[in-house]
């Protein structure tokens, strides 16, 4: 498989938790950023960070912390190219992005992800879990993403896109299925989720 480097999508503004970094909220024996980096560690050569704001927050991560390039928090595509771009500096073809606020995504995502992704020429796919009446449901915050198409991302963002899969389809980008009896991409949006997610974290302790 090729290497890929890891971007954590941290540029969010949290509203529904009253504001502030979700990844900062205690989970487990730490935060859910430390849930998150410990699961994308072994899947991944290298990772960073795409937050806004003062960095310093973050310091204790010692990751690189990539702030948008576009204004106005355009939503994740503006983080996963702010990867794309870092990755281009570090001579990486693809990075694949997770959640921040996501603590449960699987330990074979990566895998998953270039093995849907056989034969492209730009390999470009999101994970998605079955939804109903057979569709599926895509998340796009969780995807591998291709260094060359950057100027595109960069392109369509400056006209206006913001819906994650409307560019991913502009380009044939698949999709990774998982299972989803254990909804492993169940993020925490509310201070109900995170409650759920403590005591799932206690659970598989």
């Amino acid at each position: 498989m090729t290497k890929v480097l890891g971007v954590v999508l941290a540029g969010g503004l949290a509203t529904r938790m009253g504001g502030g970094d979700k990844g900062l909220l205690p989970l487990g024996d730490g935060t859910l950023l430390d849930q998150v980096l410990r699961r994308l560690a072994p899947q991944v050569t290298g990772m960073a960070l795409n937050a806004n704001g003062d960095p310093d927050r973050f310091a204790r991560y010692r990751l690189t912390v990539l702030a948008d390039t576009i204004e106005g928090y355009p939503g994740p595509l503006a983080g996963v190219l702010a990867g794309l771009d870092w990755a281009a500096k570090n001579g990486a073809d693809q990075i694949v992005t997770v959640a921040a606020d996501t603590p449960f995504f699987p330990v074979d995502l990566v895998t998953r992800l270039q093995e849907a992704t056989a034969g492209m020429a730009h390999p470009l796919a999101l994970a998605a879990t079955p939804g109903i009446e057979r569709k599926l449901d895509r998340h796009p915050t969780f995807g591998l993403w291709p260094v060359a198409l950057a100027d595109d991302l960069r392109q369509a963002l400056t006209q206006g896109t913001r819906k994650v899969v409307l560019w991913t389809d502009t380009h044939d980008g698949r999709n990774a299925v998982f299972a989803s009896e254990d909804d492993p991409f169940f993020n925490v949006n509310t201070p109900d989720d995170l409650a759920h997610a403590q005591t799932r974290a206690r659970g598989a302790a």
